[in-house]
């Protein structure tokens, strides 16, 4: 083996799944994780008690998995957190049990982190957009300059096919549990205090599956809600893009309440 590659997979990440009752996408998130090229990984499952096939899948793949947790949690945050308490990686990220990495994720991701090594994220800006069977209907491009840019111009990030510094996610204490859509904006907004972020931008990393049951899709108002207060809570100006786009989203959403009860 080549000295680089040798020194290179000596970086261990840890990789963590969450998940509850999505027996029917999470061997394919299994299998993303457990066929990447790059091999150095801790592979974490923590499932929040599913009640249907979830964990018969799960078990077909139990020699390969480090970690299996299965227990009632809190909620995603509580789900991840519990994952990254028992992270050995020098990286940290995961990918929802509904959601892929490409092959090359890792091994992409861990080239950006040792010519940066003192960052704090590491992530794709471009992200594939699949539907519930899989199909590719977008592909996404999201570029972070800093913290500022991500507070106050454009809140929008792509956690899928991102990983963290792991010494840094310790410090500002893991994933608040309070929020149920945007702990990954949270976590990045804490993160940045600490190190810079850095993209990989040549393809896609990984997907994010867009379907009926994705809980942004879902969120509404109170997803609005929820990314206003944690851009507030972290020093936006109440008169940013950002905050002005939460609340013309959230008059929006009021008006299709209203026309759809008429």
């Amino acid at each position: 083996m080549h000295k680089n590659n040798v020194i290179k997979n000596r970086i261990l990440v840890t990789v963590v799944t969450p998940s509850f009752n999505q027996g029917q996408f999470i061997e394919e998130t299994i299998l993303s994780v457990l066929n990447q090229t790059y091999k150095n990984i801790q592979y974490i499952i923590v499932d929040g008690g599913s009640t249907d096939n979830t964990m018969e899948i799960v078990e077909k793949y139990r020699d390969k998995i480090d970690i299996i947790i299965h227990e009632k949690d809190k909620g995603q945050a509580d789900a991840i957190n519990k994952g990254f308490k028992l992270a050995k990686g020098e990286l940290v990220g995961w990918i929802n049990s509904d959601d892929l990495l490409y092959p090359e994720c890792v091994e992409k991701i861990v080239e950006l982190y040792q010519l940066n090594i003192d960052g704090s994220i590491f992530y794709s800006s471009k992200i594939d957009f699949t539907n519930e069977i899989g199909e590719i209907f977008e592909t996404t491009v999201i570029n972070i300059s800093d913290k500022s840019c991500l507070l106050n111009k454009n809140y929008s990030l792509r956690q899928q096919g991102s990983f963290y510094k792991n010494d840094y996610v310790r410090k500002c204490n893991y994933l608040d549990v309070n929020l149920n859509y945007c702990m990954d904006l949270d976590l990045w907004l804490k993160l940045l205090e600490f190190g810079d972020l850095f993209s990989y931008d040549e393809k896609p990393l990984a997907t994010y599956r867009f379907w009926g049951e994705t809980k942004t899709v879902n969120g509404g108002v109170l997803f609005l809600r929820e990314i206003r207060n944690t851009l507030l809570k972290h020093g936006a100006s109440i008169i940013s893009i950002n905050i002005l786009r939460t609340i013309w989203y959230e008059f929006k959403e009021y008006v299709k309440l209203i026309i759809n009860k008429v």
